[in-house]
């Protein structure tokens, strides 16, 4: 058979029990609050860190419920607001999929403004001190789009190109001749970026270097979290150039600006902002 395009035809399903299934989105949303915790219980012994290590496991738990809560309002806000016109419980129907990190980032930072006056720690201590992780906990989600076959690039015809069978008309192909098809050669013509690896490098592992790195010395409050937030908008912007739009969005101006582009240029007025706050304070 000659080489073509890869074929993510992978079962979302990781381990079926019967009355229960559990799916490698969970796992990889698992994964990365597991890894997050971890770290942070490292970074935490640090002297520079009002936070303990045995605070940290709150923290977590706390940023769990912003991340989901956040993470789903926003995608039923800025994504898929007619759906919940039409279906007052849309929001409630997780199973369906749909997350948004920037709606999750707000849930974040209400979780961090309560938690922040519960500790007694500064706001922009405590948001400095967990963006160090957050890209990772990215990398791990990204991850778990790609095995879902969600959130896929636009068509290439790179080497590295893959066929997403959801991204294909749902009726053009039945799911028994799929494989045929493919290894006939008749999806070629699907081939796609798989952007949800490329955000994964980028917004995900390239940025949690910087930050983890960035974050082993003492900072001004702010900096960290400006780094993070400057980072983001400017890895995802790329990446967004290789992601296909929202089918029932499309690009909202200019015939090339995204969704999430938009979203991503007030996180970087706003990172910048904190990074000049930060030093300037500091000076």
């Amino acid at each position: 058979m000659p080489d073509r395009p890869i074929l993510v035809d992978i079962n979302p399903v990781a381990l079926d029990l019967g009355i229960v299934q559990i799916h490698w989105y969970g796992i990889s949303y698992l994964a990365a609050f597991a890894c997050c915790w971890w770290l942070l219980g490292r970074r935490a012994r640090a002297p520079h860190w009002p936070i303990t290590p045995t605070q940290v496991g709150d923290l977590v738990f706390w940023v769990v419920i912003g991340v989901i809560v956040g993470g789903r309002m926003g995608y039923v806000i800025f994504y898929a607001l007619d759906r919940w016109f039409a279906d007052p419980l849309f929001p409630l129907w997780l199973q369906q999929g749909g997350m948004s990190f920037h709606g999750g980032l707000i849930g974040v930072f209400v979780v961090m403004v309560l938690y922040a006056r519960r500790l007694g720690v500064g706001l922009l201590t405590l948001a400095d001190f967990s963006s160090q992780v957050v890209p990772l906990g990215l990398a791990f989600g990204r991850i778990g789009n790609f095995i879902g076959g969600e959130l896929w690039g636009r068509y290439s015809d790179a080497p590295w190109a893959m066929i997403f069978p959801k991204a294909i008309d749902p009726g053009a192909y039945a799911a028994p001749t799929l494989h045929q098809a493919w290894q006939a050669g008749q999806l070629d013509a699907f081939a796609r970026h798989p952007s949800q690896l490329y955000q994964a490098a980028l917004e995900g592992l390239a940025l949690f270097v910087i930050l983890w790195l960035f974050a082993r010395k003492p900072r001004p409050a702010g900096a960290i979290s400006g780094v993070f937030l400057v980072g983001y908008a400017v890895f995802r912007s790329i990446a967004e150039f290789f992601r296909e739009p929202d089918a029932h969005i499309g690009f909202v101006a200019f015939d090339w600006l995204t969704m999430g582009q938009m979203l991503s240029l007030p996180m970087f007025v706003f990172g910048v902002g904190l990074l000049i706050f930060a030093y300037r304070k500091r000076t």
